[in-house]
């Protein structure tokens, strides 16, 4: 957890190495991921840099795996792991190798496609013989057609029908009769029949929906005129006899080519079936390999040529805590080579603002992710990552309190959690699911802490648990207790002045004031939650100031701001505990009664518009004595406080810069002083910005404050929606004790079982999370957070593969972003 406190402290180091030594390193740098590096050759067009022949051989060798993998039956496994880096002499093999592989995969896709498309042609033709059978017999209307059909065929005579047969799409039939129909005036007979079973495209293997056709004319002029209408449409004309002996004879020759056919392609589907499993064994493994040798010259581009020492230079960001890991790669690298002359690292020093690197772990990483979405952590400034584990879902749990609620939600993230291993292997583009799983330590921790603040608010599933046993006890007897349907019960006398042990008492679920009490106690625990939640935040700033040495700013900035907090809001919670102490039913004092118990909220209003609060006999005016002089007082101190918010900075940095200013001019020359008075010129700026800040501040306290009873009101919604499903839907299957209740039960708790995980698991969950989210990112993390960092992006193979493009992810050049 220390890693998580602050970012880790970044290095900027040139390197010196060797030509023949680069390649081992870097890909002992892309093994443990710990180096940014910069891109030393801005100006230089990428087609134009050192190693582009090798990026462009491996995009080539990718391209070609990617397409190989496109025609594998099912998904390769997963890569084998690789012991060690490939050599430029294995790199060539496998180039080789993928060649020859791209090439028998392509020669036997195009006979395969060849096979088919002949096989398709004689399965339309045997179909369309079958079809046109029934053309060509002497029934009825047909015996004039064929009788003159088989006269021009057999006897060659032009007086009488010719007919063209064929297939054609059956999506095109209609405007294709219709086109024949115009072109020949009528002069035509046209004859269709569906084929009922779809065939199979022998390019895409799409289902295709043909029809037979024959169309019966008179003279060569309407036949060449027939075939253009058929080239147009696409049609596949096939000879056709006209005779039934003939159609009997080259049917039966069809189908004996047709026999032959699916042998062969059975013979070639199996052939190309085994060479694609035998390439799915490696295919991943080789993908892998040319992804992180493209990776590596992607990342060599980026180093400069020295050609006097002819040597590599490059620069990159690196954590302090791994510099041992970048020396050693450096030192692997050599030894891979045997170069006599060694890798050097030299550290650089720099004014430029690193990146920001948080190291974490799969159960810390979802936490930070939330910080992280917000803007990225400036270099080295506290991370509230680290206290957003606990204040998440606990600020959740508030607004979600439920016991049965948070169960499911612990029980959903717990199976998550435990078969994380195998469910991380099975990739997935369904986001809603990779969210879930990223943040399954998050869902876990914020259903554990639901059941406890379902404890506390005794609710689970809008249902009280009478663990202990009330505290409450009735003063009726049986008679009373059945003529009347409500009762009050006196707290001096009905409650034994011990307090539950844990929680609320059950007793209040019965209560007709139930609402009013719960909303009392949870608007109260919104306000003091929230007023301690931001007086941390505000906290949190002098661990910065003290960090980046500005401890000015703990005098000028954190006391002001936290005295006016806590003057004000802390106050307002510290009378809400006097008045749950002070008051009581069983106060010998009747001014401490429950019939005097003051408003509040009312006597902090009084207080802000120094007006004097009124009160009735017994009762009194202020909770204890010297009240009104100390609010006086908290209300002046708090008053003051703005001024020293507002103009405290600025003028501590103009007297700062006159100071400055003074000690240059008698040691320096007339240059320095005049870089000062741009700097003097400047604080009107200052001034500026800081009234804006100090604005936003003070008007943020008022708002903040009353932002957080987003807890109250979201508990009050959930609390209620559980009981509107319990009391409008499970409670009427529980009615009756007749057989056929039994079923009418089973129904009814489907639908209250669906309607509480679709509505008050998901989407209220939902909408707490992101209330929660708001809460911490605008009224926690405004206090002391700046985000204006960069994130660390190390040259990493994981990384590079995880990403799906064929490009490696771009490098930054170490600079933060304008």
């Amino acid at each position: 957890m220390g890693d998580l406190f602050r970012s880790e402290e970044m290095i900027l180091c040139q390197l010196f190495v060797q030509s023949e030594a680069a390649y081992v390193s870097m890909y002992e740098l892309g093994e443990a991921g710990i180096a940014q590096f910069r891109d030393l050759n801005p100006h230089v067009n990428d087609f134009q840099r050192r190693y582009v022949s090798e990026v462009r051989r491996c995009s080539e060798m990718e391209r070609k795996l990617r397409w190989v993998a496109g025609e594998l039956p099912e998904p390769p496994p997963p890569p084998k792991p690789s012991p060690s880096n490939l050599s430029p002499r294995e790199i060539n093999i496998l180039e080789e190798r993928i060649d020859y592989i791209e090439s028998e995969i392509q020669e036997i896709t195009r006979n395969a496609r060849n096979l088919k498309t002949d096989y398709l042609s004689l399965i339309e033709l045997k179909i369309l013989i079958e079809k046109t059978q029934t053309f060509f017999q002497d029934q009825s209307a047909q015996r004039k057609i064929s009788a003159s059909v088989q006269i021009y065929n057999n006897e060659g005579v032009l007086g009488h029908l010719g007919f063209i047969a064929g297939v054609v799409a059956t999506h095109r039939v209609p405007s294709f009769e219709r086109m024949l129909w115009r072109i020949s005036h009528g002069n035509i007979f046209f004859k269709q029949a569906h084929i009922e079973k779809p065939l199979k495209d022998p390019v895409t293997g799409h289902e295709l929906q043909k029809t037979v056709f024959v169309v019966f004319f008179h003279g060569e002029q309407i036949k060449l005129r027939v075939k253009k209408v058929c080239n147009g449409f696409q049609a596949t004309l096939y000879p056709c006899p006209a005779t039934y002996k003939d159609q009997q004879d080259m049917l039966a020759g069809v189908e004996s080519r047709i026999k032959d056919l699916e042998i062969v392609l059975d013979q070639t589907e199996q052939h190309r079936r085994l060479v694609l499993t035998n390439i799915a064994r490696d295919i991943s493994t080789w993908m892998v390999a040319v992804r992180k040798e493209k990776a590596i010259y992607h990342t060599l581009n980026m180093f400069s040529m020295d050609i006097v020492k002819k040597c590599l230079i490059a620069e990159c960001w690196v954590p302090r805590r791994d510099l041992y890991i970048l020396q050693k790669a450096l030192d692997d690298g050599v030894k891979a080579s045997g170069s006599p002359i060694p890798s050097i690292l030299h550290q650089v020093p720099t004014k430029e603002i690193p990146p920001t690197f948080n190291r974490t772990n799969k159960f810390t990483r979802g936490f930070q992710n939330l910080i992280d979405s917000y803007g990225i952590a400036s270099y080295r400034e506290v991370n509230p990552a680290l206290y957003t584990i606990i204040t998440f879902p606990f600020l959740f749990a508030v607004m979600f309190g439920d016991v049965g609620h948070g169960l499911i939600m612990t029980l959903f993230a717990s199976i998550v959690v435990i078969y994380e291993k195998k469910l991380a292997k099975k990739k997935t583009d369904n986001e809603i699911w990779n969210i879930f799983f990223g943040g399954r330590y998050i869902i876990l921790l914020m259903g554990i802490f639901s059941i406890y603040t379902g404890l506390i608010y005794n609710d689970m599933f809008s249902k009280s648990l009478n663990i202990f046993g009330s505290r409450w006890k009735s003063v009726y007897d049986n008679e009373t207790l059945t003529k009347h349907k409500m009762l009050e019960l006196d707290p001096a006398e009905a409650y034994t002045q011990t307090p539950y042990p844990f929680g609320l008492d059950p007793v209040w679920e019965f209560a007709a004031n139930n609402i009013i009490f719960l909303n009392s106690f949870k608007m109260k625990l919104s306000i003091i939650f929230g007023v301690i939640h931001m007086a941390f935040g505000v906290t949190m700033s002098v661990v910065n100031f003290n960090f980046f040495r500005k401890t000015e700013l703990i005098y000028l900035q954190y006391i002001p701001q936290i005295l006016f907090l806590l003057l004000l809001f802390w106050y307002l919670c510290i009378l809400m505990f006097m008045k749950w102490t002070m008051y009581s039913a069983t106060a010998t004092d009747p001014a401490y009664g429950t019939s005097c118990a003051p408003s509040v909220l009312i006597i902090f209003i009084n207080m802000m518009l120094l007006k004097e609060t009124e009160s009735k006999p017994p009762c009194k005016a202020l909770m204890y004595d010297g009240q009104d002089a100390l609010q006086k007082t908290f209300l002046v101190v708090a008053y003051i406080c703005v001024p020293i918010m507002l103009f405290g900075k600025p003028v501590y940095q103009m007297l700062a810069a006159k100071k400055r200013k003074q000690y240059r001019q008698g040691v320096e020359s007339g240059e320095a002083a005049e870089q000062d008075d741009e700097q003097d010129g400047g604080m009107g700026e200052v001034l500026i910005t800081q009234a804006i800040h100090t604005i936003e501040y003070v008007l943020g306290t008022v708002s903040h404050t009353a932002s957080y009873l987003r807890l109250w009101a979201l508990s009050l919604a959930h609390a209620q929606l559980s009981a509107v499903l319990w009391q409008r839907v499970l409670r009427i299957g529980l009615g009756g004790g007749s057989p056929l209740n039994s079923l009418t039960l089973f129904v009814i708790f489907a639908i209250w079982a669906f309607f509480t995980l679709a509505i008050l698991v998901l989407m209220e969950g939902l909408s707490a999370f992101l209330h929660t989210l708001r809460l911490h990112w605008v009224e926690f993390m405004s206090k002391f957070y700046e985000g204006h960092g960069y994130a660390f992006a190390p040259f990493s193979f994981s990384a590079i593969l995880e990403n799906d493009e064929e490009d490696p992810p771009a490098q930054t050049n170490g600079a933060p972003p304008e």
